[in-house]
């Protein structure tokens, strides 16, 4: 009788304690990503203009940082920088359920507080997304990605109903402290990993961080299959943040949901993420990368439009539904794209690349947060809503004038980067 599951990476122990790591840090990470705002909402009476400016810091480090740091990240050993964002990350949280003890706790810690994490958050995402392909082969990646995924759609499933139970048991600020401690167990795994990282390019001849970041840019935005995918996902997280910057606003404010009824109904309709995270590398295999990612592109977005209708008894009902469409759509085109990106990339610009993606499509999030907070204060909650769901559901029309159609395999991709883009 077999006890361990049989194939390369589940022997590969460099590459599970990585995925150890990031299992741990994305339970931790829903907690908090419920507790956080709600200790805004519930102890310190924000606005839904004020949460929403909560979203905003957090994701304003993407747009201040990410270029700088994915021209670092090719001249640095990656290793390293993972292990100081999870403990800056795990340091920054931890003053939260403390303020909360000394009676000193302030909307104004919550902005540092999230503004922080999202500056280590950066380095560590970049680093991340770079350091895969140098821990497992090119022909693996896709069954990385997808065991990553599973986990963390795992966590997005059964985390949002342990995060509401653990507000309503220890109360928002001391959960916190659970998602604290995830970043000590991630970083210390990662710290275990033996493998030897050279360091990227480390006789190359190096020009100016200016110019090795507009190398990024001018690659992303060159490339017929990376800038197509660039416009997709900045529009739909745009209007997507629209709608998420108020969502918690108007599941309480609007809905009369408690944290444990908002963690259940994200848990139920996270079920979603893990069947995406299961399926999506043989979607790829039968189907084809290109037809993957347009398909899926476009029924996350049919799947917001629930969300606005919600009301009465149906609400639950809808919220859960729009979950499981959404979250199964975006994992299959985050690990199908994901991969696909990486493989075509070359060691030298994967630091530069993956900051140049994260920069564009990430850095429109805080103006969407904005937005969603301006007219949820103004226009009204479900106003907004609807705005945001009709926006994001168009997103995808774009990638219906791209060459992503005919990208099948990497071999394709490969192929449409030879014809149109110059050698960064």
């Amino acid at each position: 009788m077999r006890l361990w599951p049989s194939g390369e990476l589940w022997r590969h122990a460099d590459f599970l304690r990585l995925w150890s790591a990031q299992t741990i840090s994305q339970f931790g990470s829903q907690i908090s990503g419920l507790a956080l705002p709600l200790v805004a909402i519930l102890l310190l009476d924000a606005s839904a203009f004020q949460v929403a400016a909560l979203g905003v810091v957090e994701f304003l480090p993407f747009a201040l940082f990410t270029l700088p740091a994915g021209a670092w990240v090719d001249r640095l050993r990656r290793r390293p920088i993972l292990v100081i964002a999870d403990w800056g990350r795990a340091a920054a949280l931890a003053t939260v359920p403390l303020a909360y003890l000394l009676d000193a706790l302030t909307l104004t810690q919550l902005y540092v507080v999230g503004f922080a994490v999202g500056v280590f958050t950066v380095f560590f995402d970049v680093s991340y997304q770079s350091y895969l392909p140098s821990l497992v082969r090119r022909e693996q990646l896709t069954e990385a990605n997808g065991k990553l995924e599973v986990s963390r759609s795992a966590a997005q499933t059964a985390g949002p109903g342990v995060a509401g139970g653990l507000v309503s048991l220890l109360t928002a600020p001391y959960a916190i402290l659970a998602d604290s401690l995830s970043f000590v167990a991630s970083a210390l795994f990662v710290t275990r990993i033996q493998r030897e990282e050279l360091l990227p390019d480390a006789d190359a001849e190096r020009g100016s961080l200016r110019t090795e970041i507009a190398d990024g840019l001018r690659f992303v935005l060159r490339h017929p299959i990376l800038r197509w995918n660039l416009v997709y996902v900045g529009l739909a997280n745009f209007f997507g943040n629209v709608m998420f910057s108020i969502f918690l606003v108007y599941a309480v404010r609007d809905l009369g949901l408690t944290a444990a009824t908002i963690g259940l109904i994200g848990s139920l309709g996270n079920v979603g993420l893990l069947g995406g995270a299961l399926v999506a590398p043989r979607l790829s295999s039968r189907f084809g990368a290109g037809p993957v990612l347009i398909a899926t592109a476009a029924a996350s977005g049919w799947s917001l439009l629930l969300i606005p209708l919600a009301s009465g008894d149906l609400a639950i009902p809808l919220l859960v539904a729009s979950g499981l469409g959404f979250g199964f759509c975006v994992v299959v085109y985050n690990v199908t794209g994901i991969s696909l990106m990486q493989a075509i990339t070359p060691d030298r610009m994967l630091g530069r690349m993956n900051a140049s993606r994260r920069f564009i499509v990430w850095g429109v999030i805080p103006l969407g947060m904005l937005l969603g907070g301006v007219l949820g204060s103004n226009l009204g909650l479900r106003e907004t809503l609807w705005i945001g769901a009709i926006g994001n559901s168009l997103a995808f029309v774009p990638l219906l004038v791209s060459p992503i159609w005919s990208i099948k395999t990497i071999a394709d991709a490969e192929d449409a980067l030879s014809e149109t883009v110059t050698d960064a």
